[in-house]
């Protein structure tokens, strides 16, 4: 789509703030920094392509559909192609496959999401970090919380060869009751799964994997932090003066001076940072029930969007409830005002095809209407925050950003001034006045959140034999 001549602004971010759950694309280790300052390595050296292991998980790689989709495959792409060289992905079901493929020599780098362990350390490389996690004990809601791993009374159960496994065995020195096993037939993620489903009492999961499960699974509970935040890196094989370990360091050195590694933050961790328990189960309970009704029009209408954002935005705005009014006076499943209804050709803003139609067809628009600056990747969350709050509006929070001395390009710097149309001296300033900025980047995060969830169910349905079996090789 065309949008017009954007501002010719291009700051980007000279530095970040801890995000909360330790989810910050972190700058280079110090040493790391003196390393990439030195000449790229001969290309010659490098491997002819580049075999990248990896498992199966939100953050690392997975298929959405016929795409893949992760923070790892996204880098290990860009990596490839800063190389020049062509990349193979493996995926590997279980980390023991994945560690005895790096040790058989079969891979070039693991990009799975791996901590930095003292014992990981021994053995590979680790390149500089992604981001930070704390390992946290998860339990069912509802259930007794425990205090400390003195206090657990039921089975605890983590995936062998784990950095949790790891951790587990070195608390014994501190609580030589403790008691837990291992398994090879499960990853983090489904056991996280059948400790929300009551089949297990307690696991252990990262903190940025609960951030993403508790919205498929609102029944996890975090009942305390084991031991140090940890590092999530790349791994390589430990060779000495190894050129593809060299070329790692300038690409990192380029994405962190580029403003890429900040873009990439927004992209998997920019709408995870807010948890409401009752909300999460009652939009499960709405898509498993009532979108079914709908479903079909927003495939109908999405046009270029993917109908499950269409379906997403419409939950936010009325929670599928073709007969939703508000005070101020918008209406229907896409909740259009009088104005916008006329502009798009609804006659009946109660009728759902005509609000689908209508509201798919204005969101669309506004697509069209934003700056060429903004990415492709970022205009729709752009678009959302104008169809809440209004074009001008959104354009005014791009100026302050700019005024600011960030990008008003950038999603992530963007709605952190959202806010400031509330305040006076900020509004008094600008073209549109006063607006409730603060609504409109929370309706976006809550749409992101609702999307994800959408494509989370609809793997789910095309995978039912992908669902953990309790009783498969987790007897005591």
């Amino acid at each position: 789509m065309k949008r017009k001549n954007s501002l010719s602004l291009q700051r980007f971010i000279a530095a970040s703030g801890q995000r909360l759950l330790c989810c910050l694309l972190l700058l280079m280790l110090p040493g790391c920094l003196e390393l990439a300052n030195k000449p790229s390595p001969n290309r010659d050296e490098l491997p002819q392509q580049l075999t990248v292991g990896t498992l199966s998980s939100p953050l690392s790689f997975q298929m959405r559909g016929e795409e893949p989709y992760g923070l790892d495959y996204d880098l290990a792409t860009q990596f490839a192609r800063f190389i020049d060289r062509p990349v193979q992905f493996r995926v590997y079901p279980t980390l023991h496959q994945l560690f005895a493929a790096m040790e058989a020599g079969e891979l070039d780098l693991i990009a799975a999401g791996l901590s930095r362990t003292r014992k990981r350390a021994d053995n590979w490389y680790f390149g500089p970090p992604l981001y930070r996690v704390r390992a946290q004990l998860l339990y069912r809601n509802g259930q007794p919380k425990p205090r400390s791993l003195a206090d657990l009374d039921g089975r605890l159960v983590v995936t062998q060869g784990s950095s949790h496994a790891e951790l587990l065995a070195a608390a014994l020195a501190d609580y030589p009751e403790l008691q837990f096993e291992q398994t090879t037939d499960y990853d983090s993620d489904e056991l996280a799964a059948m400790v929300a489903s009551g089949e297990l009492d307690y696991t252990i999961n990262d903190s940025s994997q609960l951030a993403f499960n508790q919205r498929y699974l609102p029944e996890l509970r975090a009942a305390f932090t084991l031991g140090e935040p940890q590092a999530v890196a790349w791994a390589l094989p430990q060779r000495s003066d190894d050129p593809l370990f060299s070329a790692l360091l300038d690409f990192w050195h380029q994405l962190r001076r580029s403003g890429q590694l900040v873009r990439l933050e927004e992209k998997y961790f920019g709408h995870i940072e807010r948890f409401d328990y009752v909300d999460t189960r009652a939009f499960i309970r709405a898509a498993r029930t009532t979108l079914p009704r709908y479903q079909p029009l927003f495939e109908r209408y999405a046009g270029t969007l993917d109908w499950r954002k269409l379906a997403a935005v419409s939950y936010q705005e009325s929670h599928w409830d073709p007969h939703a009014r508000s005070p101020t006076g918008v209406r229907g499943l896409m909740m259009l005002t009088q104005s916008t209804a006329k502009r798009m050709g609804v006659q009946n803003r109660l009728d759902p095809e005509q609000s689908i139609r209508g509201g798919s067809a204005y969101l669309q628009q506004l697509i069209t209407r934003l700056p060429t600056g903004i990415s492709d990747d970022e205009a729709i969350w752009f678009a959302l925050a104008a169809y809440n709050v209004g074009l001008g509006h959104l354009e005014d929070a791009r100026v302050i950003t700019q005024r600011q001395g960030f990008d008003p390009n950038s999603w992530r710097d963007v709605k952190r001034h959202l806010p400031l149309l509330r305040q006076r001296k900020f509004y008094e300033r600008s073209r549109y006045g006063y607006a409730r900025g603060d609504e409109a980047a929370h309706y976006v995060s809550n749409i992101r959140r609702y999307y994800e969830t959408l494509q989370w169910l609809d793997r789910q349905a095309s995978a039912p034999e992908a669902q953990p079996d309790p009783d498969h090789n987790l007897a005591p």
